[in-house]
Formats: structure tokens, C-alpha cells, sequence
């Protein structure tokens, strides 16, 4: 499955490079307006980040985002800075079927754990950053790539397995918004390990060719952003490549 993916800072749709708010890409459309064009080319899930609330929680773009999760057709997950259970409440009040958590899922697992089983594993979906060191260990740093967790991918994985997560995103950080191809190796082995996990494949996607490398792991879903954005293809033909595999 595509996932059209859009980040939003003060009601516009931007990229960041490799998470820098300083290396910011700001386009044209409004997030409505492309939100609408890819219902229209068969999305059947969108992935937004609220970079604003992502820094701040009390500048959550909470009006904007009201006019985009409730969708008929799509299934939508909102993150961006999620840090207590207010947050996750007042998210999923506000229409989204799935909230992203990242940092606090590392952090305190014990308290997400909890959700994960107070409010069901289809409303919460895991976002882990991977730093792969020269030794192959899968290190999650947190608080936009600044702070070293301490933390490897597989020890987290395991607690979360204990109560039925579901769903979790994972980016290779060394990847995301370069364009350069996504990291194949690591999610055929974490397919193969986990397979009871819908991985969604975020990072690095920059062509028709990159999304096909990806055919073959196990992926339940392949995270688009910058690729759509700048028109290196159609997400009607991302759909097709996929389900011609």
C-alpha cells in the first residue's frame, strides 16, 4: 500500500532535509488541496506530521488538522509531538484513526504499552527513527534525531510485541528526504522477524524503481513524501507498480 505523507508547519506543506528545521521545503499546494489529489489517485491511507506541534504541543495545528482527518475514503494517522495521553485523546477525538507515537514510545514504553491496550493496536502506530552504527546495531535516537535513546530497535520491539502492537513506521535516518533508494536489507529482516507487525517503509523512496526493490520484504506500506511532492512520479503509478508485482 502507498501512503502519501505530508508535513505541515503553520498551515503549509514543507519537507525537511533529514529532519532539520532549517534545511525546510516549502510547496505551493495547500495540504486540502493535495490531500484531494491523492484520494483521487486511489489513496486509501495518508500519514500527516504537525511539525509545529512537534516543537510545541500547545501550537498544534488542531483547526487544520480537523479539516483533514475526518475523510471518507481514507484512513488517516496524525503525529507530530504526541507526549502525554491528552495528546493521543485529543487526536483521536478530533477524527484520526490512528495517532503516530515516536519519541515517548522509546522513552516510556511502560505508558505506551498501556494505550496500546486502553485504546486498541490499530489506533496507535510506533514511529522508530533508526541510526544503524558500523556494527549493524539499530540505534533509536529521539526529539528529531538530537537525543541517543540508549535504546536498540529489537529490545523495544520486544516489549511492544508482548501487547499485540501493530503497526509501526521505521525510517532509516541516514535515508529520509535524500531521494537515494530505501534501505531494502532492513526491512526484509525485520519483515521476516516480526512478521505479525505491519511495517510501514519510510525514507529514501525517489523513484518507480525504489518503491519495486521494496516488492519483495514484506511491507505492508511505503511511506511517499518528497518523491510526490516533486512530481518524480504519479501515486497512481506507485499504486500500479505495486500491484502489478
Amino acid at each position: 500500500m502507498m501512503i502519501p505523507a505530508i508535513d505541515l508547519i503553520n498551515g503549509e506543506v514543507v519537507r525537511l532535509y533529514q529532519g532539520d528545521y532549517a534545511q525546510k521545503t516549502r510547496y505551493q499546494d495547500s495540504a486540502k488541496e493535495r490531500q484531494d489529489l491523492y484520494a483521487e489517485q486511489g489513496a486509501k491511507v495518508m500519514h500527516f506530521v504537525d511539525l509545529d506541534g512537534a516543537k510545541d504541543s500547545t501550537k498544534r495545528q488542531l483547526s487544520l488538522l480537523k479539516t483533514l482527518v475526518n475523510h471518507p475514503t481514507m484512513t488517516i494517522q496524525v503525529g507530530g509531538g504526541v507526549r502525554n495521553e491528552e495528546d493521543l485523546s485529543q487526536l483521536l477525538a478530533l477524527g484520526a484513526d490512528r495517532v503516530v507515537i515516536g519519541s515517548l514510545a522509546i522513552k516510556q514504553p511502560e505508558l505506551v504499552k498501556d494505550w496500546v491496550l486502553k485504546y486498541g493496536s490499530d489506533k496507535i502506530v510506533l514511529a522508530l527513527d533508526v541510526n544503524i552504527d558500523e556494527q549493524g546495531n539499530k540505534l533509536l535516537p529521539t526529539h528529531g534525531w538530537i537525543e541517543d535513546s540508549g535504546v536498540n530497535l529489537e529490545d523495544l520491539l520486544a516489549e511492544y510485541e508482548s501487547v499485540g502492537i501493530k503497526h509501526v513506521l521505521c525510517t532509516d535516518i541516514s535515508k529520509d528526504g535524500t531521494l537515494t533508494g530505501s534501505n531494502v536489507a532492513l526491512y526484509q529482516e525485520l519483515c521476516g522477524k516480526y512478521p505479525n507487525i505491519q511495517w510501514q517503509a519510510s525514507g529514501g523512496i525517489g523513484s518507480i524503481e525504489d518503491i519495486k526493490r521494496l516488492e519483495g520484504t514484506g511491507v505492508a506500506g511505503v511511506i511517499l513524501g518528497r518523491s510526490l511532492l516533486e512530481g518524480k512520479f504519479t501515486l497512481e503509478e506507485a499504486i500500479a507498480c505495486w500491484q502489478n508485482a
